[in-house]
């Protein structure tokens, strides 16, 4: 009796008698306790971060901000600023010269990005199917590129399309002298001879980028695919490439906003010439801003190619996403 007493004393009981569970009581203060962790755990993140915040938004976000503002401004950077609009945002796309900008920059996207990851597909699905020696060597002579400033390719380009240069004097010492000419001097010729050095440039990073996803396919989708009869090209377009989409996504994200950027190879090797030939929105963006001071058009320029630059992320970013 005493100690069915007790044990009926001690289990709660519900209102028709039968025992009542504990768990409805601590579920709630359990997860409030989680909660106050997880708040108390946040506040801790956000303090550590703080200084990082403040200064990346000092650095970035309120420069952004102020471009955005002397955009609707006619300023040459020390008089009195008047209010124009939208007129410096018209002027980019209505302005023949600076206009001129967005179709060379079309010409660069080709030398700078595809050429780049053409080659780099080639030159990874080549390494990464045979296994011979010196394959090493030849990743480090074309990634060489990455690890040199681009104003040293600058320089070092720039002697070599000068009319007296290694590649003149190399057609002439093949009897192909009437080739010969000042490359960065010419209206047909300067942009595609800057085009090359981003695609020497450009094309280290890719191959080197390709080979890393490459390594990561398993080896048995090339085993299944050489069991279906699947030659080497059709091994490369049907496991390769699809194994290399992050890649891919990464590489077009970072060379075609690069040549939308293009600024030192340029200002360095031709300074936007002959006349307008290898003028880029970055170009002419200084040129705005420091030689023939308008800064609410240089400011202008700026959004743009920002703006441009955040569409084309976010595009390719969903793109590579979608299976």
């Amino acid at each position: 009796m005493s100690v069915a007493h007790l044990g009926a004393a001690g289990t709660p009981e519900t209102a028709d008698g039968g025992p009542a569970t504990t768990t409805t009581l601590l579920v709630p203060r359990r997860r409030q306790r989680t909660s106050l962790a997880r708040r108390r755990m946040r506040r801790a993140g956000l303090l550590f971060a703080a200084p990082g915040l403040l200064l990346y938004g000092l650095v970035v976000l309120w420069p952004m901000v102020q471009s955005v503002q002397f955009s609707f401004y006619k300023w040459n950077g020390v008089g009195a600023s008047v209010w124009v609009g939208l007129d410096n945002y018209i002027n980019f796309f209505a302005d023949p010269v600076l206009r001129s900008t967005l179709g060379n920059v079309l010409v660069l996207i080709v030398f700078f990005a595809l050429l780049p990851i053409a080659l780099g597909l080639v030159s990874a699905a080549l390494i990464t199917s045979s296994k011979r020696p010196g394959m090493g060597v030849y990743r480090w002579i074309f990634f060489l590129p990455q690890v040199l400033t681009s104003v040293v390719i600058a320089l070092v380009f720039k002697r070599m399309y000068a009319p007296e240069g290694p590649i003149n004097e190399a057609l002439r010492a093949v009897g192909l002298g009437a080739l010969a000419q000042n490359w960065l001097g010419d209206f047909t010729w300067a942009l595609p001879a800057v085009g090359l050095i981003g695609t020497w440039g450009a094309f280290g990073f890719c191959m080197v980028l390709f080979i890393a996803g490459a390594s990561s396919i398993p080896p048995e989708l090339y085993e299944a695919a050489r069991m279906d009869g699947a030659g080497p090209v059709r091994e490369f377009f049907t496991v390769t490439l699809p194994g290399l989409r992050g890649q891919l996504a990464i590489a077009l994200t970072l060379t075609i906003t690069g040549a939308l950027r293009a600024f030192d190879l340029i200002w360095i090797t031709t300074r936007g010439g002959p006349g307008t030939s290898t003028l880029t929105p970055s170009v002419a963006l200084y040129k705005a801003a420091f030689v023939n001071p308008n800064v609410g058009q240089a400011a202008a320029i700026g959004v743009v190619m920002a703006v441009l630059c955040m569409i084309i992320a976010v595009v390719i970013t969903r793109v590579s996403e979608k299976e």
